[in-house]
């Protein structure tokens, strides 16, 4: 599984670059969000990637930052009929956070203006992330402008979010987290150390 990719942006589109990695030329497809965020030609540079493999085709995604990333997988693995091109037009269309935002207010007109996303799938990716997945829950607190969460609160909700990406059903995952939480009150928890223990319980259950 690729990760990432670090090297030199030998080329790059709207909807693709090209990076240089040790004389090997990785073509990588990218939402304009992370176009947007890329440094001149010539320079260099980082992408998170997701290596997608169909029975004809291997194609990877690249990302600016895990955020991207993570929403490009929870609607790959979550929300039925979402492919890759769907994923990234979806990243293209709507900043995460505003994203995250529409499906908490479940808010399908706001979906349903981005390209190639009508009313239907705007309407399914809110029933099945908010009512089969869960994740809306994580993202309410994170939505709301007026009540920023605390460096601790940031890195229990990212876990989360990962948790229920590996198909944990968030009432088991929150319990375990609660449980890694408690035996470290006060401070605030890598993020890592944070998933490994949560998955550690979860794995005893």
């Amino acid at each position: 599984m690729i990760n990432f990719l670090r090297g030199t942006l030998a080329q790059s589109l709207p909807d693709r670059v090209t990076i240089d990695v040790g004389g090997v030329g990785y073509e990588v497809f990218v939402p304009l969000s992370t176009y947007d965020r890329l440094p001149a030609q010539g320079a260099t540079v980082t992408l998170l990637t997701h290596f997608h493999v169909r029975e004809q085709e291997q194609t990877l995604y690249g990302f600016a930052d895990e955020q991207e990333r993570d929403l490009f997988r929870l609607l790959l693995h979550r929300v039925t009929g979402i492919g890759p091109k769907m994923g990234i037009a979806i990243l293209s269309g709507m900043s995460v956070s505003d994203f995250q935002r529409n499906v908490v207010q479940s808010d399908a007109a706001a979906l349903s203006k981005i390209s190639g996303v009508g009313r239907k799938t705007a309407e399914r990716i809110i029933l099945e992330l908010k009512d089969k997945v869960g994740v809306a829950a994580a993202w309410k607190d994170s939505a709301t402008p007026s009540s920023p969460a605390s460096p601790r609160d940031a890195a229990a909700n990212d876990v989360m979010l990962a948790l229920i990406n590996l198909g944990y059903k968030q009432p088991e995952a929150q319990k375990a987290l609660k449980r890694v939480l408690d035996e470290c009150p006060g401070t605030v928890p890598d993020q890592g150390d944070l998933l490994r223990a949560s998955l550690r319980l979860l794995s005893q259950s």
